[in-house]
């Protein structure tokens, strides 16, 4: 999302809450036209605290469970929304009844 900056990231498949990078997700990024283009500056950082925006992305894939994240939207290098799309019985990382 560094890299990114501005964009979306799709098709991001979850297994057993955990996001799985084969096939790769599609990533879009968005150029604003006579502004900055480039990766957040952090990402050259060895060490960093997470903001509490990536920490509830993090927490939002494991809840899946068995699924797919549809979108994840970038601004600023964080992730500011997310479309999840959950196996039938599977929402919310838990068997259905």
């Amino acid at each position: 999302m560094q890299t990114i900056n501005f964009g979306r990231i799709e098709g991001l498949q979850v297994r057993a809450g955990e996001p799985v990078f084969a096939p790769a997700p599609r990533v879009i990024r968005k150029l604003k036209i006579g502004g900055e283009n480039g990766p957040r500056p952090e990402i050259d950082y060895d060490d960093f605290w997470l903001k509490h925006q990536t920490i509830e992305l993090l927490e939002a894939i494991a809840s899946v469970g068995e699924g797919q994240v549809l979108a994840i939207e970038v601004k600023h290098g964080l992730p500011f929304s997310v479309e999840i799309e959950h196996r039938p019985g599977t929402e919310g990382g838990r068997p259905h009844a």
